[in-house]
Formats: C-alpha cells, structure tokens, sequence
C-alpha cells in the first residue's frame, strides 16, 4: 500500500538575488526607505562598502527605525543580512525575528525566516534604541526569489521623477522615483538614448565614460520577476560639465575671521599655513543710522580691516564681507527703507570693489522679523542688479532636518521678491543638545535645505545643491556640541561629492587646540593643530 500523501508542501528554497531597492544607499537618498521621524540620512563616512551608507539618529525618544517593504513568494525561505554599526543595532523582519549588536565597527547580522502560505511582501527593518546615538547600517541584502505569480503578464508603472543629482565632465549620477507592479518591482534598465547603459536593483544609477560639455538623453524602465517591462521614464537631458576639472557655479571655501575679538591671526599667515584663499570677515553693523562700519566703532575705510583685505589680495586671495550677525546695531533694522538699505550695501560694495557679499541675518531683529526680512531681500535685489556679476549669500540658522518656518519663509519670500540669491548658506550648530552628532546632523539640515530649494523653485537636485552652503562652528559650540577634525573633514568631504556652493566656519580665530578648555575665543576647546580646520575647509572645491 502507497504511503498517504503529504498535507502539506515543504518551503521553498530561495534562489539569491537582493531583493531590496537601494540596498546600500549608493543613490545618495533614503529612496525606498521610510525612517520614522525623519531621523534618516544618507551619509559618505562612515561606509562599509560604497560610497554611502543610512545614519540612523536615534534620540531618547526615538529609535530612528527604518524601512522597506518587499514583494515576496509565499511559503518561501529568504535570508535577511547587514553590516551595521552603533550601540544596540537591530536588523529584522516584522513579525519574522531579528539580530542585533553593540560593535564599534561594522558587523554582519543576519535573519532567516519563510513566509507564510498566503504572504506576498515582507517588512524589512533597521533601528537604533532609545538614548544610544546615531547607527549606521550599508549593504542590506534580502536574498531569495523576487515576488510574483506564475503566468503574471502584468507590466511594472513606468519610474517617475527622472533627475540628476550630480554630474562631472565624464559622468551623471541619475534618481528616479520607483515604479509599482502588482507583484513587485525586481530592477530597472538605464538607457542612453537606445542603449542600455546600466542595470540596478535601485533607484538611481551613475553613467560614466560620456564626453565633456555634450548633451546626453537617458530614460528608465522598469522590469518584474515575470521579465515583464514598463515603458520609459520621461527623457532627462543632461549637459555634462566642461573638462579641465574645474567645477560649474560659484564656489567659495571662506572660513570666518574676525579683528573685533580673539587675537585675531595675520591672513597670510593662515593663507600659507593652509592655503585657503577667500575668508569671511566680519561684521559689518550700522552706526549713526544707517552708515555701515565695522562693529558699528571701525571705520570703514583706513582701519584694520581694510588693511586685512589688502593684505588678503596681495596675497592672491579675496574676501567676503558679513553684514549683520547674531549681536550688535545692524543695517537691517536701522535702514527705514528696502532703497535706504541697498545703499548701505552699496557702500561696502564700493570701498572693496567686492565680487560677493554674505547678509548674516539672525535673531529676532531681523531673522525673526518679517518686515525686515523683506527688506534685505529686496536690498540684495537691488545691489545684484546694479552690480553685474556680483554674487549675494544669504547666511541663517536651522534645525537638524532644515530651515525652521522663518528659514522656509525667508527662501519662499527670495522666490516671490525675485531676490536671485546666489547662495543659502545655514549654520548647522546650537541645536541644543550637546550629544548631538554633528556630521549626521549637518548632513540632515543641508540635505533639508537642498529639498526647500528644489521644491520652492522648481530646481532639481544639482541646481539645488548648487545654492546651498555650510557655516559650521569648529569644535566646542555654545551648546557645548563637539564637532571633531574627523567630523568636519566629512563634511567637507560630503560637501564636494554633492557640489555644494560654500564651504565657512566659525571662526579662523578659533582654529586652534586647546582641549578640555571649553568655549574659547582664541581657541577650538578640543585638541588639535592650529588651522587645521582652515586647511581642511581649503580642500572644499564643490
């Protein structure tokens, strides 16, 4: 007599194949990924493979979790694994187990689980804990077949958003935004013109080995586990940069120096020391009025300013001037009219012959108050139209994922005014919590402002990029933030992978060690070697 035959049908075997969308974050974005709070970021340093890797900030409320869901098959084995660093890192499935680590540095976890007999996705996850600071996780894998039904003709939408966010004399690095299928997208096809030029499970995809200053056209399909193919992204033209190596746009690496305070160091000092060329020396305040001077006491004129940029010029160097500030009798406030102000402005352009002004607007005189706001918007209007080939920066606080609701005001009210403002700069410091990490939480706020501009204009991502800027605060901030040598290398470092416009800090004065000595004038409050971080801001190209 036959054996009775099984009620049930064994698990299926996983054949290998990642599953995930952007599993190692090479896109540069969290495309495909949802991180709760937005404590998600797409950092350079610290990466396992790649050039990107997901910080994940995990606060005392919050444990910054991420994720992705998956087309899968039913009652099929796939295995989960990562590398991921931090203290308490949890990778898992929900509903399926999980692994987790404490580790210094990047360690595989991994995850088997099958699915259910009727399951047809997959959550997958990545999370700090509560109170442990920031965890990095890079090159998330889900291996095993790709979800769909047998006899599945059904064809994937066709990716949407088709952009560049970066470009170079020989290469364009392209996103998109992901495309739906009933039983899940397995990959997508990059074309130049008719040819394909790159395959990814991703959203986003560089092309190399193209030709300076040509145009180039790419779509993007997508495809399933079915080999069934959607139709094509709306064509992107790209104008890929000159050759010569000499980045597009305006690009100014200009740490702060200061004659009001600090024992304020020779320029030529610091310019053969590290080789910086541009420095933003401020502040320029008003006096009497209306009248620009330095710090509202040094003339203008035949002080040591001014004998600090001729110094600077005959140097081979430039500056630019910062008008305003957080403390002190400002122009903005003081100037009754947007006409009155632009004269002001004027003026300091005409003493210099100045390539590039920086209105530092801070506080609640002119920040926060949004009659004065409009003011130097239509004043740097003005002084930008009457002085052709002039640049103006615009330099203002934010939080840790963007500008505040007067940051977003000030960029929204430069866009009615038709201000043309070269740069936003903002100052990723004093956010108020001395554990903050100060390269994830930079890279959140620019990254932050880069999508404000892009959704205020209309730019695309490298436009907006273009427009952004750092002010930084080099080592002990006022809310007794750390931002390290390490820190600040990454930032410039990520700073010129994504072609930003400025690069500054606060302040060449303090560019020097003295560790455990806390908020200095003279000096950093942490260890290290005097002008270091000036030589590293000189290494910001865009």
């Amino acid at each position: 007599m036959l054996a009775a035959a099984a009620a049930f049908t064994a698990p299926t075997a996983a054949h290998a194949a990642n599953q995930l969308g952007n599993p190692g974050f090479e896109t540069g974005t969290l495309s495909g990924w949802s991180c709760a709070g937005g404590l998600g970021s797409v950092v350079s340093t610290p990466v396992h493979g790649g050039g990107k890797a997901l910080a994940g900030a995990a606060s005392a409320s919050d444990n910054a979790k991420c994720t992705q869901t998956v087309a899968v098959q039913p009652n099929t084995t796939y295995s989960l694994s990562g590398w991921v660093r931090g203290s308490y890192v949890y990778l898992g499935v929900t509903g399926a187990g999980s692994a987790w680590t404490s580790a210094a540095d990047y360690t595989r976890l991994s995850v088997s689980f099958t699915t259910g007999a009727t399951q047809t996705s997959a959550e997958v996850y990545v999370n700090g804990w509560y109170g442990q600071g920031t965890y990095y996780a890079d090159d998330l894998s889900l291996d095993g077949p790709g979800g769909g039904t047998p006899g599945d003709t059904q064809a994937p939408t066709s990716p949407g958003n088709l952009r560049s966010t970066g470009k170079s004399a020989t290469g364009v690095t392209l996103v998109w935004d992901a495309a739906t299928d009933n039983v899940g997208v397995t990959g997508y096809d990059v074309y130049q013109g008719a040819t394909k030029v790159a395959t990814t499970t991703g959203t986003g995809a560089t092309v190399d080995g193209l030709t300076a200053a040509t145009a180039y056209s790419f779509t993007v399909k997508a495809r399933d586990a079915a080999g069934n193919t959607s139709g094509s992204s709306a064509a992107l033209v790209v104008t890929t940069d000159p050759g010569g190596g000499t980045p597009t746009g305006f690009k100014q690496a200009a740490p702060y120096l200061y004659n009001g305070w600090g024992n304020p160091p020779a320029p030529t000092t610091v310019m053969n020391a590290t080789g910086v060329k541009w420095f933003t020396l401020a502040f320029v305040l008003a006096q009497n009025g209306c009248n620009p001077t330095w710090d509202s006491q040094r003339p203008l004129l035949n002080g040591v300013d001014q004998a600090t940029i001729k110094a600077v010029r005959a140097a081979g160097g430039d500056v630019v001037p910062s008008i305003g500030g957080w403390s002190g009798n400002k122009l903005g406030p003081n100037c009754a009219t947007t006409a009155d102000l632009a004269g002001a402005y004027q003026k300091v352009i005409d003493a210099y012959g100045l390539k590039a002004i920086d209105v530092d607007i801070e506080n609640t005189d002119e920040f926060e108050n949004t009659v004065v706001q409009d003011r130097i918007l239509g004043a740097l209007k003005i002084v930008k139209q009457n002085n052709p080939g002039l640049r103006t920066i615009l330099t203002f606080g934010t939080g840790t994922t963007g500008p505040t609701s007067y940051g977003n005001r000030l960029i929204e009210q430069a866009k009615a005014l038709g201000a043309d403002i070269d740069v936003f700069t903002i100052m990723p410091f004093d956010f108020g919590n001395a554990s903050t990490d100060m390269y994830a939480a930079t890279v959140s706020a620019a990254e932050g402002l880069k999508a404000k501009l892009k959704s205020t204009f209309g730019w695309d991502d490298a436009t907006a990029y273009a427009h952004v800027g750092i002010s930084g605060m080099n080592g002990l901030s006022d809310n007794n933030e750390v931002t390290t040598v390490q820190n600040w290398t990454a930032i410039r470092d990520w700073a010129n992978s994504h072609h930003i416009a400025r690069l500054a800090f606060w302040s060449v004065n303090r560019d020097r060690g003295c560790a455990g000595g806390g908020l200095q004038e003279t000096c950093s409050g942490i260890a290290q070697n005097d002008w270091q971080f000036t030589s590293i801001t000189a290494g910001f190209t865009g």
